[in-house]
């Protein structure tokens, strides 16, 4: 008995470590832009309607019958709740961790609010037939959840400031901030950036109006868009041009002003994965929207913007002064206030 009681101690005193919390939002962004690209293989597949009810999958039953596009939508069913499962450890995690951070615990709740969010908005997607207007909302929720995540991702590895002289807080728990940063470029590159991440998002929304005007509606059926496709996936392709120029001008200027090497190394793979994402989008356009094509584009739309929120975060550091590496180097588990 006394070795599982040293062994749980430790194992919650470990709970406390900020690495479970990188790690755990980590694992939480890979997540999901899985849960994003499971969705897109429901409507893919014509499988959105596989489960005809919500929350059990038919009227009878809580669980898929033996066919396949039940057992597809099913799935991405069993992605979500484990998804909502990861989630809510994200948030106790962020509430163990010591220090703690506000930032941290409020992000990580949001992605609690979101998540069951997305739960109800995909219950209501399947009660209204996947409408278009309810299947948009559906996947641009799911973008801003992976916002939500990225910026956790990126938060977590900003090092703690070091606790105040003020008292602590009921308990004894310290609460700390993250230490303050400053801009590693111009005002006008920062503004740049902003306008970038902003555009990115009429991207997506345009994109979903070319999803819900073109094929791949998710069963047989479904009502689409009355838009002429040829005029909605123009003014789309028009938006990714405008937001390439727009990215290559920046990065120009970044060049110019001779930015230190970890900006511009973020801003070329942004631009990497801008120009590839827009490839598979014209040959997708071009080829009649194979399904393995609009696959990739999806997934590569998550990927977008995981790498546009992580070059506007970049564009920041976070400085620890000396004497606080001294003490996080001499104080046990706070290793983390030493990372940049």
């Amino acid at each position: 008995m006394g070795a599982v009681g040293t062994a749980t101690r430790r194992a919650w005193d470990w709970s406390a470590r900020p690495r479970l919390l990188e790690v755990s939002a980590t694992a939480t962004l890979v997540a999901m832009g899985v849960g994003i690209v499971s969705g897109g293989a429901v409507r893919l597949t014509g499988s959105g309607l596989g489960c005809s009810d919500w929350p059990t999958c038919t009227a009878t039953s809580v669980v898929a019958p033996l066919q396949f596009h039940a057992w597809v939508e099913f799935g991405n069913r069993l992605i979500t709740a484990a998804m909502t499962l990861g989630v809510v450890l994200v948030a106790l995690a962020s509430l163990r961790r010591r220090p703690r951070r506000t930032d941290l615990v409020w992000l990580s709740w949001g992605l609690v609010a979101g998540i069951f969010g997305e739960v109800v908005l995909g219950g209501l997607t399947v009660l209204n037939k996947l409408a278009p207007p309810f299947v948009m909302a559906h996947f641009l929720l799911g973008m801003v959840l992976v916002v939500n995540a990225a910026v956790l991702y990126g938060r977590c590895r900003a090092p703690d400031a070091l606790p105040g002289p003020g008292p602590a807080t009921p308990g004894g728990r310290v609460r700390v901030r993250a230490t303050p940063s400053h801009p590693l470029v111009r005002r006008g590159h920062l503004l740049a950036a902003r306008a970038m991440l902003g555009w990115t998002f009429v991207v997506l929304v345009l994109g979903t109006v070319v999803t819900s005007t073109g094929p791949h509606a998710g069963a047989p059926g479904v009502p689409r868009f009355g838009f002429s496709l040829h005029t909605v996936a123009q003014l789309h392709g028009s938006s990714v041009e405008l937001l390439m120029a727009f990215t290559v001008a920046t990065l120009w200027s970044l060049h110019r002003a001779r930015v230190p090497q970890v900006v511009f190394r973020r801003a070329e793979v942004l631009l990497v994965v801008m120009v590839s994402q827009a490839a598979v989008g014209y040959t997708q356009y071009f080829t009649g929207d194979p399904v393995l094509l609009v696959g990739v584009h999806l997934a590569g739309a998550t990927t977008l913007v995981v790498a546009m929120v992580l070059f506007n975060m970049g564009l920041y550091v976070h400085e620890v002064p000396e004497q606080h590496q001294t003490v996080a180097r001499e104080v046990p588990g706070q290793r983390e206030l030493a990372r940049a």
